[in-house]
């Protein structure tokens, strides 16, 4: 029976030799982005709200940005929203991931199909 094996990656980008924005922290950013808070970020990407902030504030250290402007509890609950640099780094990494999916799904065909016909 043939496997049927599908190419993944897994894209950061890194400052110093420390991660500073991967697929991973930008899913998060998404979800902030989406839900308009870190708690329900953090539940929607199955880890703990300590987890989903400490990423957050490594990528503002490391980028040297503000990535969040956030709101704390009150009348009408607490909130974040991704500023505009976070915003651009967003659609930038989308675009870098996008444009790179067809070029390893080609050089995974070339690779391992080729190496199927030997």
């Amino acid at each position: 029976m043939a496997l049927k094996l599908q190419p993944k990656f897994n894209l950061w980008l890194e400052v110093e030799g420390q991660v500073a924005f991967s697929s991973w922290r930008l899913a998060l950013l998404k979800a902030i982005l989406e839900t308009g808070s870190i708690n329900s970020a953090a539940d929607r990407m199955k880890v703990q709200y300590r987890t989903a902030w400490q990423k957050v504030h490594e990528m503002e250290e490391r980028l040297g940005v503000k990535l969040l402007d956030t709101q704390i509890g009150g009348q009408h609950g607490g909130g974040a929203k991704l500023t505009p640099v976070a915003l651009a780094y967003v659609d930038k990494l989308s675009r870098l991931q996008a444009a790179l999916e067809p070029l390893v799904e080609a050089q995974y065909r070339e690779i391992f199909e080729a190496a199927e016909q030997v």
